[in-house]
């Protein structure tokens, strides 16, 4: 590890929180103990994972996109294995960029392991993602907390997601662990689970526990899966009727809204914040200082 003390920033996007660490020539290491560390709420910075953003062109995984997207993802679950997207992440990079002088308020393409996202930042502080096209795979799934089991919608938005429509968010329980799902066969590579009530006309609340996260105050990936879910429910689909849906979806953190469009592509929009920035202790990331 170096010696040099780690440059980070702590931002968030409706309470999904990450600590972002801009490393543009790919130099910094991140091995999943360390991100782990990091997102320690007690003993680290604290957050849902960590962004660390990195040049497209000197990035492995994101060489073949450099050319559309100058910026690469490189995101990481609070328990520091890898992750294909993270919707309110896209926002808080993006956002990042903006405040580091990389990028200018109006349109910006981002990298991710789930290809490249269009994002625009919008003068009133929202930012909107196109999150790409929800797939529905036939493959049904149950979910299970305590006594009660509901029967949930399988949803990729690049990730996996299974929505369970519930009477009373309570009724997920604590989701400190993660609640049970069967058949497991369906998602080999674990998922992540929305439990969603409704409170209006297109307007629905959820609950969230993320894969390698547990509950976390936001999901835009999961908000798009509980709006998609959600309307199939409710008999809409822009393919089928060539006009756009529009979904409020509450989270503990704010207010994210999400409209499919007639051509499958989804569109989320909602506020992303830096609210800090520092250094790590190059003792600490080594481990010689508690």
């Amino acid at each position: 590890m170096s010696t040099a003390p780690l440059a980070f920033l702590k931002g968030h996007g409706t309470e999904n929180d990450f600590v972002i660490v801009p490393d543009p020539d790919n130099t910094v290491d991140l091995p999943p103990a360390l991100v782990a560390r990091v997102c320690d709420r007690r003993a680290g910075i604290g957050g849902d994972g960590v962004l660390h953003v990195v040049r497209s062109a000197a990035h492995p995984e994101a060489r073949h996109m450099a050319g559309e997207a100058e910026w690469f993802m490189d995101y990481r679950n609070a328990d520091g294995s890898v992750a294909e997207m993270c919707g309110n992440g896209v926002r808080v990079f993006a956002r990042y960029l903006q405040h580091a002088g990389h990028a200018a308020a109006g349109d910006l393409a981002v990298a991710t392991r789930d290809g490249v996202k269009r994002v625009h930042l919008a003068k009133n502080g929202d930012v909107t993602v196109v999150m790409g096209r929800a797939a529905l795979p036939e493959a049904g799934v149950t979910v299970t907390v305590g006594e009660r089991s509901w029967p949930a919608r399988n949803v990729d938005m690049g990730n996996p997601h299974a929505v369970a429509f519930v009477d009373d968010l309570a009724h997920a329980g604590d989701l400190y662990s993660e609640p049970r799902y069967a058949p497991a066969a369906v998602y080999p590579d674990g998922v992540n689970i929305e439990f969603v009530v409704d409170r209006g006309p297109r307007h629905v609340a959820m609950r969230v526990h993320e894969r390698g996260a547990a509950e976390t105050r936001s999901c835009g990936t999961g908000a798009c899966a509980a709006a998609v879910a959600a309307a199939r429910r409710d008999g809409l689909d822009p393919a089928a009727t060539g006009t756009p849906v529009t979904y409020t979806v509450d989270v503990p953190g704010g207010t994210l809204l999400i409209t499919e469009l007639p051509d499958g592509r989804i569109e989320m929009t909602g506020p992303a914040v830096i609210v800090a920035e520092g250094r790590i202790d190059p003792a600490w990331l080594s481990g010689t200082s508690a």
